[in-house]
């Protein structure tokens, strides 16, 4: 069995191809859902001080709840 690392073959195949890139739109939502998340995490941070890290468990369920 040869090791693909050191083969010099390539590899073709014909089928559809996988366009990589990230459009304007892509990397607006990145950064939109890294502002939130962020302020998810700073706006319970005085509740997990009080309450302990099991609000980081009980946090998700009144999302799943509206979902």
């Amino acid at each position: 069995m040869k090791d693909a690392s050191t083969s010099s073959e390539t590899v073709t195949e014909s089928g559809p191809t996988l366009h990589r890139g990230l459009q304007n739109r892509h990397i607006q939502l990145i950064a939109l859902g890294g502002a939130i998340g962020t302020g998810l995490f700073l706006g319970i941070g005085p509740a997990i001080q009080m309450a302990g890290p099991a609000v980081l468990l009980a946090t998700p369920w009144p999302g799943l709840s509206l979902f």
